[in-house]
């Protein structure tokens, strides 16, 4: 029960982890959002044949939740993906029974303890979370044996010929491109005129896919200004257009910034993306906290820059980077992590 086929982390983290249940022959059954009421901003995909859309979003009004999909199912696991989007209280009303046939466990993806009363109303046999951070203040109000760290998935590692990808999306093959995508995108566009200062250096393009109205507004009048050579596509590419992107990128930019210095988070961007042998350039923020070597961190435009011009040489650290890209994904991959969640099921029975 969660996010699926939008463009969320929690929803990202449900196919990664379902569809190779699904490849190891288990039966899944995905209990979703409507479309008219679901957490994030675009539906990225078409649904698959054990999808159903029978619940609203949390801060929907009035919040719907249909049972019958859930008592009329005869799973043996029950696993629920970021209970602060789902309407709780409706959950909860059939919760009880859905306990009689299976084992019931909550995927973490809060920063923080939650202070909604609603969140505390169920009796889970595990809770997952992603590293040491969110255990840490998981464990102040449940039972540390009940708290299991399983990590965020790593789409498969795939690489891409460079020149193939460029052509077949009509980019050109002279230029060193920089990547950003998505509503992210427009936290960029604070990046540019010092990005700008590399054009003297290197032929420089800046590549963005993005469907929001706020970017795309500011990133036009950039363009137009002239400072720097800029594509901007309005599209929200699938996960297959996204690798093709990557592959045919020099680097992905990442500029988000903590939202709060105690929160924790992970980046469901950058475990989306580790996997395409794109080095990624990242704010040194909350949101990388959990990864070392495997990108490229920045604190100030100096740094960003220096980052930017490592992969653009191909130094040392930038053959590091991939290196440890690499090793990531193969540890943390959507197989192995899907695989980790079936043997927790097994142990809860």
């Amino acid at each position: 029960m969660g996010g699926w086929n939008t463009d969320s982390g929690a929803s990202l983290h449900a196919e990664l982890i379902g569809k190779e249940w699904v490849k190891d022959k288990h039966g899944l059954d995905v209990f979703t959002f409507y479309d008219y009421a679901f957490h994030g901003t675009n539906i990225t995909g078409k649904d698959e044949s054990y999808v159903t859309r029978c619940f609203t979003v949390s801060s929907y009004n009035p919040q719907k939740l249909d049972p019958l999909p859930f008592l009329t199912n005869s799973c043996e696991a029950f696993a629920v993906e970021d209970l602060g989007m789902l309407p709780k209280n409706e959950l909860a009303k059939i919760f009880p029974r859905l306990k009689k046939k299976a084992v019931a466990v909550n995927i973490i993806h809060d920063a923080a303890l939650s202070k909604d009363p609603s969140f505390y109303q169920f009796d889970w046999d595990a809770l997952t979370c992603f590293d040491e951070r969110y255990k840490k203040f998981l464990v102040e109000l449940y039972d540390p044996e009940k708290v299991h760290i399983i990590p965020y998935p790593c789409q498969p590692l795939k690489k891409g010929d460079k020149e193939e990808k460029r052509k077949m999306l009509g980019l050109p093959l002279n230029k060193k491109i920089i990547f950003c995508f998505g509503p992210a995108s427009t936290l960029v566009t604070e990046l540019v005129s010092s990005m700008a200062e590399l054009k003297k250096d290197y032929p420089l393009l800046l590549l963005v896919t993005t469907k929001d109205k706020k970017g795309i507004e500011v990133f036009g009048k950039i363009k137009k200004s002239g400072i720097m050579d800029i594509e901007l596509r309005e599209e929200v590419p699938d996960i297959n257009k996204l690798y093709d992107y990557l592959h045919a990128s020099d680097l992905l930019l990442f500029n988000k910034k903590s939202l709060a210095p105690d929160w924790v988070v992970v980046s469901s961007t950058v475990f989306q993306c580790l996997g395409s042998g794109c080095p990624i350039v990242a704010r040194d923020s909350t949101y990388a906290d959990c990864l070392n070597k495997e990108i490229m961190k920045f604190s100030d435009t100096e740094e960003m820059k220096d980052s930017i011009r490592s992969v653009l040489d191909e130094t040392k650290k930038f053959k590091e980077t991939l290196d440890a890209a690499e090793r990531y994904v193969k540890k943390n991959s959507a197989r192995e992590v899907s695989r980790a969640y079936i043997k927790l099921f097994e142990s809860l029975k």
